[in-house]
């Protein structure tokens, strides 16, 4: 089963279909938006900045970047298989992909090092990075050292994006990612 999802012609309809749920939320959610004068100060200065999202709303992610005032951004995905419809679905969206994450430690490299290093250039060429701190295995909402490093060495300032919508249905995963139907209700939440 696993090899039938992970097929191209699959994962190129999951990654049409999620594009299309994507926009259908970002066109039909009521969203309220807070902290934008902290985003458009930002985007005035035209230098790299980093945007972090639990990994747990990154389907609400949509919502926060018609915001960016048409600044290049890129989003940060692990190179795990199924992280491919994502990071073809949000091409579409008009957010291409960093591919990497942190191997566990004595496993297999995951291109983690690249991904980090990519991650430094874009964030030099004034690019915004969104990437989700807990993710791609957690502990959920529990924010790794990646950021910090990633900060300290881009001499980037970070942004705490906080997304919610309601209704939502939770999957039953580790994160729990939360899905919100059309018509709903959302708030996009932004802080230093």
């Amino acid at each position: 089963m696993k090899a039938l999802l992970r097929s191209p012609p699959v994962q190129a309809l999951l990654a049409f279909l999620t594009w299309a749920y994507l926009w259908l939320v970002l066109k039909t959610v009521r969203w309220s938006h807070e902290g934008l004068g902290l985003v458009e100060e930002e985007l005035k200065l035209e230098r790299g900045a980093i945007g972090c999202i639990w990994h747990g709303t990154i389907p609400l992610v949509v919502a926060a970047k018609p915001r960016l005032g048409g600044r290049p951004a890129k989003i940060l995905i692990s190179l795990a298989p199924d992280g491919e419809f994502i990071t073809r679905a949000a091409a579409r969206r008009g957010m291409p992909a960093i591919r990497g994450s942190k191997a566990k430690a004595g496993a297999k490299a995951k291109g983690g090092a690249a991904a980090f290093r990519e991650c430094l250039d874009w964030l030099a060429g004034g690019g915004l990075l969104l990437l989700t701190p807990d993710g791609p295995r957690g502990p959920r909402e529990m924010m790794a050292m990646g950021v910090a490093r990633m900060a300290k060495l881009s001499q980037a300032p970070v942004y705490l994006i906080g997304l919610a919508a309601r209704p939502a249905a939770e999957m039953n995963s580790w994160d729990p990612t939360r899905l919100p139907p059309p018509y709903g209700r959302g708030a996009v939440v932004r802080s230093e």
